[in-house]
């Protein structure tokens, strides 16, 4: 692929754009079983509408301004930029239409119906009526519009029906909003017809009742097309010093409300008049993004379509497996005093990480637990474990971080219930979002205090541990454990700048440590020693760390790169980036993994890390690199790399093109990455039964 190109980057949110038309592609991939295409359509759904909140709202700021932004852009204004992301995402939307239309169609061969208002049978409507009156009518909120002082405000996280009534003999013309309730399952299971199974979204039941909920007006008729608003999810954090950390991120989260308008979707058969009087009444501006749609909105409730029971129609799950050699029924600290282990979600049982917390809240001889906290499930286990560990004596210590982004409410409400357990919370640095993932306990053994704890490269979740990967290796390596407790000296006291033996810390060094690898690497490769990267993240868009890697290839060192999402780095062009090749797996679970692998002429080292080689991660946040010196953990590490290099099925070429170009098989076997890892654990487990 020796192509010269004009820019030596790709715009990071171009590149995002592509990473999500890569879901979309596992969507209208027919063979991935169907309802996980429904899956995949919510996903890409859910994706776009964040990238609206943060990305998109943020270039349109800096457009507003009538700054260009292009020494921040990789090479292109906002106003530009504003421009080409609309006209991608209109094209994405319409495929995303037609990738629905088409499995619903596929759907019906497999006697699964999803019905409109239209198709209701007589059977159908006694059932409807009933769950209408008992369950959604008492949900609704209707607003007529026509004589509101103010319009509305409307949440970006609610789709709407927008609602036109003309009178009769007046012709008079009245406008209505209805919210679609999140109360209630988007998606209304009918009763089954022999072996035929039908579904009708919410929307339609509600489209079926316009006359029981306008009954009171004498119309003529009355129609109903969904809108839906984005808006500008930047929080503003009140500076005023009387009120505590979690009082200003709730009094944001709240603003954000009312957040500037950053895109319209509405339903394209809409009538024109009603169409301008929402965009009018709403302020929408030609500024704003204004994309036309398809009948339903807020797609990322396809997420949870129902099952119906038909696990035909749904990938096989793998049983989460054990970790050779450390129980569950056992003590997990007296295990990891011996060696260290790594759990590799969901491959493995995320159970492990639990049952280690567990275990320390206890244990009579654990003092202390300090931990990081940035993204917790809905009723988490890691909370609970924390709670009883403080009830039973112990020095609970936790960095919760308010501001990780849409999860504010609920981190607020844990920092609450945490607060009235007794538990030290630390809120954070000013200006440095946490985004480490660590934990300590200290016990007393022999009248010594010993340390024992974990390091991770996800969130501590037990929802998102069942189809994010994501590694964790247990210590109780004594200097890493110390380094571990700097960490959590610089939250309290952060003016001081810590020295770390074996960790990698951002803000202070990650950016400049990773650069020495990367020296040390070219270095290696113009003495002639064979040397090579391989390097696995969820993105890659700093400008300065992309020259890094430029450097490396152009001296001769060949660079590995598996990047999920953004990739920002050119691969593939003479004279700049021929040894560096760079590939994206999208598959049914979600890649979350950074593993860093240097090859060192030979003395391979080994890191893993929460930071991807963004400019947030490098300079903007609180991460941590770990390395791995226990050889058995290092050798997994390489081969699940190069498990992941090998597949054929899931992996895309990221390329200045942005085609999301599979990688051919080239007459080799079928080798899908996910499923050959799931393989690659479950005979080491065989070999671990043998010895």
């Amino acid at each position: 692929m020796n192509k010269v190109v004009a820019h030596k980057y790709i715009d990071r949110e171009k590149s995002w754009l592509a990473f999500n038309a890569r879901v979309l592609q596992e969507a209208g991939d027919n063979s991935v079983p169907l309802l996980d295409r429904l899956r995949f359509l919510g996903i890409f759904s859910n994706n776009l509408d964040e990238f609206f909140r943060v990305r998109f709202a943020a270039i349109r700021r800096l457009s507003l301004t009538g700054i260009t932004g292009e020494k921040y852009l990789g090479g292109i204004s906002a106003q530009q930029l504003v421009k080409d992301i609309t006209e991608i995402v209109i094209q994405q939307q319409s495929e995303s239409l037609r990738i629905l239309s088409v499995i619903e169609s596929e759907l019906e061969k497999k006697n699964i119906f999803i019905i409109t208002e239209n198709d209701i049978s007589t059977q159908q409507e006694i059932f409807l009526k009933d769950f209408f009156i008992q369950k959604l009518s008492p949900e609704l909120v209707t607003i007529i519009l026509n004589d509101l002082a103010e319009f509305p405000l409307l949440k970006d996280t609610s789709g709407y029906l927008a609602v036109k009534l003309v009178m009769n003999h007046t012709s008079e013309i009245r406008y209505a909003v209805i919210e679609i309730p999140k109360t209630i399952n988007r998606f209304v299971v009918l009763p089954s017809d022999n072996e035929k199974q039908y579904v009708i979204l919410i929307d339609d039941v509600i489209r079926h009742n316009l006359s029981s909920i306008f009954n009171i007006f004498d119309y003529k008729s009355v129609s109903a097309h969904m809108i839906k608003i984005t808006r500008d999810a930047q929080l503003d954090i009140d500076s005023d010093l009387s009120k505590s950390m979690i009082e200003k991120i709730s009094l944001s989260v709240k603003d954000r409300r009312i957040g500037e308008p950053v895109r319209f979707i509405y339903d394209q058969l809409i009538e024109k008049d009603t169409l301008q009087f929402f965009l009018d009444e709403m302020k929408i501006e030609s500024t704003d993004s204004i994309i036309p749609g398809g009948r339903y909105h807020n797609r990322r409730d396809y997420m949870n379509f129902p099952n119906l029971g038909r696990f035909d129609l749904l990938y096989k799950t793998n049983d989460p497996l054990p970790i050779p050699g450390l129980s569950l029924e056992g003590s997990i600290l007296e295990k990891i005093s011996q060696r260290d282990y790594l759990l590799n979600a969901p491959y493995q049982s995320f159970s492990y990480l639990t049952r280690f917390l567990r275990e320390a809240a206890l244990d009579p001889k654990v003092t202390s637990i300090k931990i990081t906290l940035y993204r917790l499930a809905k009723n988490s286990q890691i909370i609970s474990s924390l709670i009883n560990a403080a009830k039973n004596g112990k020095k609970v210590t936790v960095q919760i971080e308010l501001q990780a982004r849409f999860d504010e409410a609920s981190n607020i409400s844990y920092a609450e219930q945490m607060q009235l357990e007794g538990i030290e919370l630390i809120f954070g640095i000013k200006g440095l979002k946490v985004h480490s993932k660590i934990c300590v306990i200290e016990r007393n053994e022999n009248d010594k205090i010993k340390r024992y704890g974990f390091i991770s490269t996800g969130n501590f979740n037990e929802s998102t541990a069942k189809v994010y990967t994501d590694v964790t290796l247990f210590t109780s390596h004594q200097q890493i454990l110390k380094d571990i407790m700097k960490i959590f000296e610089f939250f309290d006291i952060n003016y001081r700048v810590n020295r770390y033996k074996h960790l990698i810390v951002s803000p202070h060094y990650t950016r400049t440590r990773f650069v020495k690898l990367i020296d040390r690497e070219i270095t290696h490769a113009l003495a002639g020693r064979k040397t090579h990267m391989k390097l696995k993240m969820n993105s890659l868009s700093d400008f300065a760390m992309i020259d890094k890697l430029y450097e490396a290839s152009r001296a001769g060192v060949k660079i590995q790169l598996e990047v999920r999402g953004i990739c920002s780095l050119i691969p593939g062009i003479a004279g700049m980036s021929n040894n560096i090749e760079a590939i994206s797996i999208v598959d049914n679970y979600l890649e979350h993994s950074r593993v860093y692998i240097f090859g060192n002429a030979g003395q391979t080292e080994v890191y893993i890390s929460s930071a991807d080689f963004m400019t947030r991660n490098l300079d903007d946040r609180v991460e941590v690199t770990c390395p791995i010196y226990d050889q058995e953990i290092k050798n997994e590490l390489i081969d699940n790399f190069d498990i992941g290099w090998k597949g054929n099925v899931k992996a895309r070429f990221h390329s200045y093109k942005l085609d999301n170009k599979y990688r051919g098989r080239n007459h080799n076997p079928v080798f899908r990455a996910q499923l050959e890892t799931y393989k690659y654990y479950q005979n080491k487990l065989e070999l671990a039964s043998k010895k």
